[in-house]
């Protein structure tokens, strides 16, 4: 009975929302074609563009092909007359053997290994900062009016170095469903709790690990601080300092200051928790290497043909970066096939259709660099948009599509935060498609790919994702993807010619039905009400 009330309630939405946007279907379709979706993975993942690099030969051969073949598409140029969007990067490598920087605690220096205790980094691109200051316990560093939460309150952070956990709050009996519940919210995020310290003038944050609190073991922390890292050069930066420890580090260091880690954890849970200052201090001085690096989001636009709507957009959108050229050996090239030169190709086959049938409203296809280094390139354009933030109907975005088969399902994660979510649904079964229930969101998922620095400007975003109900031998179907796991960033994400692309023709052309049915319909999508996201869209009117 649950299932059928479950499926009546399905189809009513999406009746409804099929009235509400409704496809507004001018002339032939635009069918996605595997021909030119496969020769653009065969060239993209190819040893010739050497993985794709940021700040390497093959991430500039990336863009000039990206570019040449927009313009052969039909596309407009979308920033004034060039398909660039400059996108200015600092890579920074930390140089613990030249720094003095260390921890001290209760009078006493802190007997810390870089790597194996703690890591560290400027957030803001400089390559020599002299510190010399406070350590405040700022438990998850969180500050949410929504959910009446501030966890620095009273305290003014500003010349510190806050110390917090990685997370956000547990449900609790009496609040189940705060922050998202079992779900993880941004506030849970690392890249979140950097963000928020620079906006209190922190000097530094360092976020304690743990396996469970971050989803991730230690080494994972490592592979990524102990090599060059990559960060926005221009617009909002970081704190000075930026780094992490250890559990076992942080035990030691507030034992050394006179608290006790567990009893401050606790005290956290609690929205009531104030920040506590520690006995201790950084001092010393920090030093990085650091270089500038520019790289370019690639952008090509098909004009609406509505005389109003024409000045709103949709934005289809995939990263076209990968890890490069690195390490030593036999193969030293990561060529990410699947992550993500089938996205990349799958928005070149879509577009190559959608100049033959224009929308009412214009359609941008937009390949954003550096996402591998977290998110930079769609970060810098939403801080920079080319098109109107608030003419911007919508994000839909393509990361690692299916490389196993046809499938009677496809992902729309995320989607249900707005009334994409409805049209999703209405698209789905048009196709004779079964959008699949989203499952809790444990690791945040929702906020690692690129649709997210659009979410966060306050527009509709969510990637879409692969079915999984294969349409062919279903168990050696599942079988096939679960064995990618093991080749993810590696150097095996290698394209192979046996692939059935049957799947990722059939994700790609589900997102252009999408959307074509938002560049057509009457109105954008709204986000639901009380969505973080769509209080910054409501704010910016």
């Amino acid at each position: 009975m649950q299932k059928m009330l479950s499926s009546f309630v399905s189809t009513a939405i999406a009746t409804s929302v099929a009235l509400a946007f409704p496809a507004y279907a001018a002339g032939p379709a635009p069918i996605v074609k595997e021909a030119p979706l496969r020769a653009h993975l065969s060239f993209l993942s190819s040893d010739l563009l050497e993985g794709r690099g940021t700040g390497q030969r093959g991430g500039d051969l990336t863009v000039a092909y990206l570019e040449s073949q927009a313009l052969a598409a039909g596309l407009k140029p979308g920033n004034g007359d060039s398909f660039r969007q400059s996108v200015k990067i600092a890579g920074v490598k930390s140089t613990p053997e030249s720094s003095s920087v260390a921890l001290e605690a209760g009078g006493k220096a802190q007997t810390l290994a870089f790597g194996k205790d703690w890591v560290w980094a400027p957030g803001d691109a400089k390559a020599t900062h002299a510190m010399d200051a406070e350590l405040v316990f700022v438990g998850y560093g969180i500050s949410a009016p929504e959910e009446g939460w501030d966890d620095y309150k009273g305290m003014d952070v500003k010349g510190k170095v806050v110390v917090m956990m990685v997370n956000d709050p547990a449900p609790t009996a009496a609040e189940p469903n705060r922050f998202n519940g079992k779900g993880l919210t941004y506030y849970g995020r690392w890249t979140y709790k950097f963000e928020e310290a620079a906006r209190q003038g922190a000097a530094g944050v360092l976020l304690i690990h743990t396996d469970a609190s971050a989803s991730y073991g230690w080494s994972v922390v490592q592979n990524s601080w102990l090599a060059e890292r990559f960060q926005l050069a221009q617009g909002k930066l970081g704190a000075n300092m930026e780094g992490w420890m250890t559990e076992a580090a942080a035990r030691t260091l507030f034992a050394a200051a006179g608290q006790d880690l567990d009893l401050l954890r606790s005290a956290a849970e609690n929205k009531n928790f104030k920040p506590v200052a520690l006995k201790a201090k950084v001092k010393g001085e920090m030093k990085a290497a650091v270089r500038m690096v520019e790289q370019f989001n690639v952008a090509g636009v098909v004009p609406g043909t509505d005389p109003t709507l024409k000045d709103e957009v949709v934005i289809y959108s995939a990263h076209w970066d990968h890890l490069g050229k690195q390490g030593e050996g036999a193969d030293t090239i990561y060529n990410g096939a699947v992550d993500n030169a089938s996205g990349t190709a799958g928005l070149l086959a879509m577009a190559q259709e959608a100049v033959r049938a224009p929308a009412r409203r214009s359609q941008m296809f937009l390949w954003v660099a550096a996402e591998e280094q977290g998110l930079l390139g769609s970060a810098a354009y939403a801080s920079s948009p080319l098109w109107p933030a608030n003419k911007t109907a919508a994000n839909l975005n393509l990361d690692s599509l299916n490389f196993v088969g046809a499938a009677r399902d496809i992902g729309t994660k995320g989607s249900e935060r707005t009334e994409l979510g409805a049209m999703a649904e209405a698209t789905a079964k048009a196709m004779g498609l079964v959008v699949r229930t989203p499952e809790p969101d444990l690791a945040g998922g929702y906020f690692r790919s690129d649709h997210f620095s659009f979410a966060k400007a306050g527009i509709p975003a969510f990637s879409i994702e692969g079915g999984k109900d294969y349409v062919k031998d279903l168990e050696g179907a599942k079988a096939k993807q679960a064995s990618y796991r093991a080749r993810y960033h590696q150097v095996g994400d290698e394209y192979d010619p046996t692939w059935d692309l049957a799947g990722m023709v059939q994700q790609a052309q589900f997102t252009l039905n999408l959307g074509m049915r938002v560049a057509n319909a009457p109105k954008m999508p709204a986000w639901k009400a009380g969505d973080a996201f769509g209080k910054v869209r409501a704010s910016a009117k």
